[in-house]
């Protein structure tokens, strides 16, 4: 009796503190976040989304931010809930931008996103500060025009945004260097008009380190102005009740983001905010980049990703919710059938490249066809390397291809490809030669390969389970061959020199020394164990070791549920659905795809009791199943801590 009671107290804790760090003031019926999916877990934007801005038009977001030598340039994000975001366009291809350099850390900063005079403009900093403009966030969008400067205005620098007033009205908030904070008004044709509004005493004694990245919104007749402090955090607030550069009509009011009290929370110094926005309930939100690092555990090589904050009142001061790894209420707003952000799956079968896509070089945007033979992509390096890659966004992962390369000499390679920013850092599956066929793998000295038995045609597959990556190859894409132990990623994970040159780690494809021909890419394999451990959103769940292995497990008598993003089930539906379990006593899950309410029920996997610390494998046979989904995995209610997930996996026919 004791242990029951001290477990619901836990669990009310538990839904306060949830409540709590969104500012609710009602508990509704727990039930019900247990059962539906009424939360999120940062970051929203896993993976490489850095200097983020954010932009409301209507019932719609938009997102877009710094992609420096990643092209096409400037991807756009939209949502309809600010948790789920799809890119749906791209404002600057290479072929547009010959004056802006692709060398790793250089490109386009900035990518403020904002809307205006009955259109919408992104500015960005290439070598001065740009814009490009088009009727819809989806474009086409206009060819960039440079932003004209003046002796007044000074130097436009980089890391602007636009702040547009209460009367619609546009402004550029400046910043270049540590020391120089200004505004200045924008005509109807984008460029500036007006005098400066000098703010330069905001740093004068560098107070907020470089004070970059400034955002201002506006509320009961305030401006707010949120300065950043560098790369790695902080992130400030001043105040003032007019546009002056009187810094005696401006308050300081110091730190923007509660201090954290969730010691495991991992994204522990976000800054980089976009403008808080304003819902119609009257809940305020805002974005914001941080790197990854739990307790010694290094993730920032990932790069700097980006979080939803709900930000709180006090009077009229405003603050951000704490970063925290427990779930958080999710804004009133309705999903429109978004999926979770993650690595898409291609088969290569449409005449252009999907927009999930990016290069790291001009050059390599220019080496692909997708109308050659179709349902196959043909990357054709000249003598170097060429690549196309996505934004690495899970710790957990089967990643797959099949690849046609007749390597006959030591330069011809072709397969899949991890890499960080600046390249320096490299992992790659690979078809090859070296005194005959081979498949290989390699990152940094370790290396390991195995004759290629199957000829020109061969399936690769690069499974991450955290810091430890393991090949495979196969003739049919379903037995797979290991190429032997695990090679330790963690020189690829943790932090870079120079700040991995501003980006992250990025996945997917490349050629060496002659073209190669790739059929698909699946980042997500849903034929090969997915690892519970893996999940990107849960409620009244928790990961427990057990050895090497991590498993997940339900905390709560009212059940709970995890979800693992971006499964790529298959173009045909396959035979069953396969969990490894242990569980104390009988049970069951439920296995659904994409959402516990507006999803649908594929399985209900009954559970034998396997005795403690036993796994066994249960499986429910599957019609009709095919697709790339988020999985979600709910536990029933009952006894907490009675049933422990180690994988998930979909089996072929």
């Amino acid at each position: 009796m004791n242990q029951f009671i001290r477990l619901t107290s836990l669990i009310t804790i538990f839904v306060f503190v949830v409540l709590f760090v969104n500012g609710q003031e009602k508990i509704p019926d727990s039930s019900l976040f247990y059962q539906t999916v009424n939360t999120y877990v940062n970051p929203v934007l896993p993976g490489d989304h850095p200097d983020p801005t954010l932009l409301k038009v209507g019932d719609d977001f938009y997102h877009c931010g710094s992609s420096f030598h990643f092209n096409p340039y400037l991807p756009v994000y939209h949502s309809k809930d600010l948790v789920h975001w799809e890119v749906i366009s791209r404002v600057l291809p290479s072929s547009k931008a010959a004056w802006v350099n692709d060398r790793p850390s250089t490109g386009i900063w900035q990518g403020a996103i904002t809307y205006f005079y009955g259109s919408y403009w992104i500015y960005f900093s290439a070598g001065g500060q740009w814009f490009c403009k088009a009727s819809s966030p989806k474009g086409p969008w206009s060819a960039p025009v440079q932003v004209k400067s003046n002796a007044e205005t000074g130097d436009l620098g980089y890391d602007n945004s636009i702040f547009v007033d209460d009367d619609g009205k546009p402004y550029m908030v400046i910043k270049n260097g540590q020391k120089i904070n200004r505004l200045q008004a924008l005509g109807r044709d984008g460029q500036l008009t007006g005098h400066v509004i000098n703010l330069d005493w905001v740093n004068a004694r560098l107070q907020y380190s470089w004070a970059e990245g400034p955002v201002m919104c506006k509320r009961n007749g305030y401006y707010y102005y949120f300065p950043a402090g560098d790369v790695t955090g902080g992130q400030y607030v001043l105040r003032g009740r007019s546009l002056t550069g009187d810094s005696t009509k401006w308050e300081r009011l110091g730190d923007f983001f509660k201090p954290v009290t969730d010691d495991k929370a991992g994204f522990r110094r976000p800054n980089h905010i976009s403008a808080p926005v304003q819902l119609a309930d009257g809940t305020w939100w805002t974005i914001g980049q941080s790197y990854e690092k739990y307790n010694g555990d290094d993730w920032s090589g990932t790069g700097r990703q980006t979080s939803l904050y709900p930000v709180t009142w006090e009077g009229d001061r405003p603050w951000g919710m704490a970063p925290t790894i427990l779930p958080i209420r999710k804004p009133e707003l309705p999903r429109s059938g978004i999926s979770w952000t993650s690595v898409k799956t291609d088969y290569f079968d449409g005449s252009e490249l999907s927009l999930n896509w990016h290069f790291l070089t001009k050059k390599a945007s220019a080496s692909y066809s997708l109308t050659s033979r179709k349902g196959w992509i043909i990357l054709a390096p000249d003598s170097a390397r060429t690549h196309l890659v996505q934004k690495e966004t899970d710790h957990y992962y089967s990643a797959v291809t099949k690849v046609d390369l007749s390597a006959t000499n030591d330069g011809a390679k072709a397969g899949i490809y991890l890499t960080n920013g600046n390249q320096a850092v490299v992992a790659r599956l690979y078809s090859g030669y070296n005194n005959g066929k081979k498949i290989v793998f390699t990152m940094d000295t370790a290396s390991r390969s195995m004759p290629n038995i199957f000829g020109n045609v061969v399936w690769l597959k690069l499974e991450r389970y955290g810091h430890e990556l393991t090949g495979y190859y196969s003739g049919d894409g379903k037995a797979w061959v290991s190429l032997g132990r695990p090679i330790d990623a963690v020189k690829l994970d943790e932090t870079q020199p120079n700040f991995n040159s501003w980006v992250g780690t990025s996945v997917g494809l490349f050629a060496e020394g002659k073209p190669a021909d790739f059929d698909c890419f699946i980042c997500k394999d849903g034929a090969s164990p997915l690892p519970a451990a893996g999940y990107r959103n849960y409620y009244g769940t928790a990961t427990v070791n057990k050895g090497k292995w991590k498993t997940v497990t339900n905390t709560s008598l009212y059940g709970g549920w995890f979800m693992i993003s971006g499964v790529e089930i298959g173009r045909q539906s396959p035979s069953s659905v396969q969990v490894v379990a242990s569980s104390k006593r009988k049970g069951m899950l439920q296995i659904w795809l994409d959402d516990l309410r507006d999803g649908k029920l594929i399985a209900t996997i009954p559970l034998n009791a396997t005795g403690n610390g036993i796994y066994k494998t249960f499986s429910k046979q599957l019609k009709n199943v095919i697709g790339q989904h988020d999985i979600f995995v709910r536990y029933p209610a009952g006894v907490p801590q009675s049933i422990f997930v180690k994988s998930i996996q979909f089996s072929a026919k």
